[in-house]
């Protein structure tokens, strides 16, 4: 079987392999731009993107959005994270947290699978904001995010033991199992 993900990421395509190719499942990365709207939640903006996409694309396919929520910050930025990493970036997110002790923050992955109807799948994985860059790896919000239980923020991680643990990670279990009962 194959399954088109709706991405740009390179990264994500390799993580979310990782998950359903011992299903049998083959990924296909495909770059189809889709409007992200304004919403309060992952879960609104992931069921409008595969909506809108399924009107334009023929087959399975599912995409994946996430954000950095940050306690101190009222959860902020959170559906707006890659816009506040393009425009502010890592340092400017610091700049904003410098006079907080609340470290506290989680990323939150959604999925959104369409086959012929919306599938939602969520994970989270909470940690703190660190007070300064660590680390080459990752992507993202990756060197300033260390999880729950680690010393090392995800850039510090080997990509092994990141996606063992990221909310994408969990997501994509969540969405294996789901197609493992599913898909016969």
């Amino acid at each position: 079987m194959e399954i088109t993900f709706i991405t740009s990421n390179a990264g994500k395509v390799r993580e979310a392999a990782n998950y359903l190719e011992p299903l049998g499942v083959r990924v296909v990365q495909r770059h189809v731009p889709y409007p992200e709207i304004q919403a309060d939640t992952l879960e609104e903006v992931a069921r409008y993107g595969v909506e809108w996409l399924s009107r334009r694309i023929d087959g399975n396919f599912f995409i994946e959005d996430s954000g950095l929520f940050i306690n101190a910050l009222s959860g902020f930025p959170g559906v707006y994270s890659a816009y506040v990493y393009r425009t502010v970036g890592l340092k400017g997110v610091l700049k904003l947290m410098e006079d907080s002790d609340d470290r506290r923050a989680s990323f939150r992955s959604v999925i959104a699978y369409w086959d012929g109807e919306p599938h939602v799948f969520k994970g989270e994985v909470r940690g703190e904001i660190t007070r300064e860059l660590r680390g080459s790896g990752g992507f993202g919000f990756d060197p300033i995010f260390k999880p729950e239980g680690f010393s090392k923020t995800f850039a510090e991680m080997s990509v092994e033991e990141k996606n063992r643990v990221s909310h994408r990670g969990a997501a994509l279990r969540l969405f294996c199992r789901w197609l493992k009962e599913n898909l016969k």
